[in-house]
């Protein structure tokens, strides 16, 4: 009785605070609501400043559990996120993590702006990591794409946490943040598919994260004969073992996603080159989805997530 007076209690605060409220495209079988606490956040609540990309975040944790670590998700290229894979979450979960599926922008991509026979790397061979640097906090010169500080991943991670903590208390948001409100990073497994999972590599150079999950991230040049960016062999701060990375063997890019694995040093204990049945055929890249959508990963997952608690 006592547990489903403080979830009811809990889906009340949550339903009047923030405009937050239960998605119609969430599935309740695999997240039942007696069992998970689910949000939607709009960025534009947790930062005024935000005008773009402003998709709800999405928000799920089983209030039962304390202490435990946070799973951040990120996108790949997509002028509409939505829900984001769903399997995976539920993993997560189970695994006793809390998990964001964090909204930022993702249009367009490092391969767009950065091509591999474009001017602009051609003039720059740093435009990729300019790029991520840039998309991650927005506070370099680089003028490929017009994110801003506000806009940046970082900080709506940041903006995100302090929000929750705050309409939340129940919730205990504040372990992952310092006592200057910046992020816990040792507190975060940070994932992302394709573009977002360059992003959680990129931010696993720069911080020390709990875990780094890459599902066919990236693919950085730095010319036109698509030798890999150089960033990717920066000694990282986030320790090489902490390291996990996921693709499918017969997407259109394994072959560089295989090389950037090797560069990234990231260990061959840790590295999945899966090579099931691809379910989802449509596009122009079969089965680039496929490590991160898939159930039929699921025994991947677990070994990339770990425990969360």
């Amino acid at each position: 009785m006592n547990r489903l007076v403080r979830v009811l209690g809990m889906l009340c605060l949550w339903l009047v605070s923030g405009g937050a409220a239960w998605a119609q495209e969430l599935d309740t079988e695999l997240f039942p609501p007696e069992r998970f606490s689910y949000r939607e956040v709009l960025p534009n609540a947790t930062d005024a400043r935000i005008t773009r990309f402003n998709f709800p975040h999405r928000v799920f944790y089983d209030p039962n559990i304390g202490n435990n670590k946070l799973l951040v998700f990120l996108t790949g290229t997509t002028d509409s996120p939505g829900f984001g894979p769903k399997y995976f979450f539920r993993a997560g979960l189970d695994q006793g993590y809390r998990v964001i599926n964090l909204v930022y922008i993702s249009d367009p991509a490092v391969s767009q702006t950065c091509a591999s026979g474009s001017t602009r790397l051609k003039n720059n061979p740093e435009c990729a990591q300019q790029f991520r640097h840039r998309r991650l906090w927005g506070n370099n010169n680089f003028n490929g794409i017009s994110d801003q500080v506000q806009d940046a991943i970082v900080n709506r991670l940041q903006s995100l946490l302090i929000y929750l903590r705050d309409a939340d208390p129940v919730g205990d948001w504040g372990q992952y943040l310092k006592a200057d409100n910046t992020i816990e990073w040792d507190m975060i497994a940070v994932s992302g598919q394709s573009q977002g999972g360059g992003m959680a590599q990129y931010l696993g150079k720069k911080k020390s994260l709990w875990r780094v999950l890459s599902f066919s991230g990236g693919w950085d040049y730095r010319n036109a004969q698509k030798d890999l960016a150089a960033w990717y062999t920066w000694t990282p701060v986030t320790p090489p073992d902490r390291w996990y990375y996921a693709y499918h063997a017969r997407e259109g890019f394994a072959a560089d996603l295989k090389r950037i694995a090797g560069k990234l040093k990231v260990p061959s204990s840790n590295t999945y080159a899966n090579n099931g049945p691809i379910t989802n055929t449509t596009g122009d890249n079969p089965g680039h989805t496929s490590s991160i959508q898939e159930p039929q990963y699921q025994p991947v997952w677990l070994e990339m997530l770990g425990s969360g608690l």
